[in-house]
């Protein structure tokens, strides 16, 4: 059962959870998997987004921009998993790279006052490990270099990131709520976005691959970039995992499937796993950001006992099921 060391329960009485951005892909898939739990009383938030018909998630519309809807979500929770984001694709990341930062700071600022405040037992952040320089081997935690340069299309996101990890230590020290940090990788999964405009490389190139009618699709970037996939049941477990067993007051922890896979091939066992005809032609002049990035995952295993239990051929195959049954079928 998830423990809280600030609000005081009975025994019998279920455990509140509040899942942020409970309508968009990560907190989506969080709120479905707590909401079959009998020992949960799960909340989730929305906004722009409709909000979630599922009689097990109490939902709360809630602009968390702004601190009194903040206050009112975070009211007599046990739990917060932040996982509201402004988020995009790559295109908005290369040419519109503001719109990661001044929301994304105001939001979880508030957030992080108000569990304090609040006295919240456990409240889990997602960063990402976008602030890592491009590297040939695993990165560590650790290995995280404020001294060197962020990528120049992830610096203003980046160093956001980093501003609120920091926050999050620092409520810490000063009050009883607990804070994990999840340095994820690239995530992937059910309630992805599959739009062009919106997807991360996944996402974008399954929906490429399997509504392409000239069986030709155009990758952009030239295919080189190398990137870490995680299947989002995995991170959800991961986060089940610290709430219920986390026992320092602070932890930051990188969450990935710990080996990097190139676009190139990435691409062809998207096809294979479709198991359609398509030919592929590579477009520099798009945007893309060629960097190679894996991370080292020791810590998650050594203190969670976690590992990542899906196959990258796994998960392609899983996703590709899911959006033939869920986004084709409705076209």
């Amino acid at each position: 059962m998830f423990s809280s060391k600030v609000l005081i329960r009975d025994d019998n009485m279920k455990q509140k959870i509040l899942v942020c951005g409970a309508t968009g892909f990560i907190g989506r898939n969080i709120a479905e998997r707590l909401s079959n739990r009998s020992d949960l009383e799960v909340y989730g938030t929305y906004l722009k987004s409709e909000p979630l018909l599922d009689s097990n998630i109490r939902m709360i519309k809630a602009d968390l921009t702004k601190k009194e809807d903040v206050e009112k979500a975070v009211d007599g929770m046990h739990v917060i998993i932040q996982a509201a984001a402004t988020t995009s694709g790559v295109k908005d990341i290369v040419n519109k790279p503001h719109i990661h930062v001044t929301d994304n700071a105001v939001m979880n600022s508030l957030i992080f006052r108000a569990a304090f405040e609040k006295k919240v037992g456990h409240t889990v952040f997602f960063s990402c490990a976008i602030m890592y320089q491009s590297s040939e081997v695993p990165v560590k935690e650790s290995d995280f270099d404020a001294s060197a340069r962020i990528h120049s299309k992830y610096f203003g996101a980046g160093w956001t990131k980093v501003y609120l990890e920091k926050i999050a230590e620092f409520y810490s020290t000063i009050g009883n709520t607990k804070y994990t940090v999840i340095r994820h990788s690239n995530v992937y999964g059910p309630y992805d976005k599959f739009d062009l405009e919106r997807s991360h490389v996944l996402g974008a190139t399954i929906a490429k691959v399997l509504t392409a009618q000239d069986g030709k699709i155009v990758v952009w970037g030239s295919g080189e970039e190398e990137r870490d996939l995680l299947y989002v049941s995995d991170l959800v477990d991961f986060v089940e995992l610290v709430v219920r067993e986390q026992k320092e007051q602070f932890e930051l922890v990188n969450v990935g499937y710990g080996t990097s896979v190139p676009i190139r091939d990435l691409v062809k066992r998207i096809i294979q796993c479709s198991e359609r005809d398509v030919r592929i032609e590579y477009d520099p002049s798009k945007p893309s950001i060629n960097t190679r990035l894996c991370l080292d995952i020791s810590k998650a295993e050594e203190v969670f006992s976690w590992q990542p239990k899906l196959s990258l051929e796994e998960g392609i195959r899983k996703t590709i099921h899911w959006y033939r049954t869920n986004i084709q079928s409705d076209i």
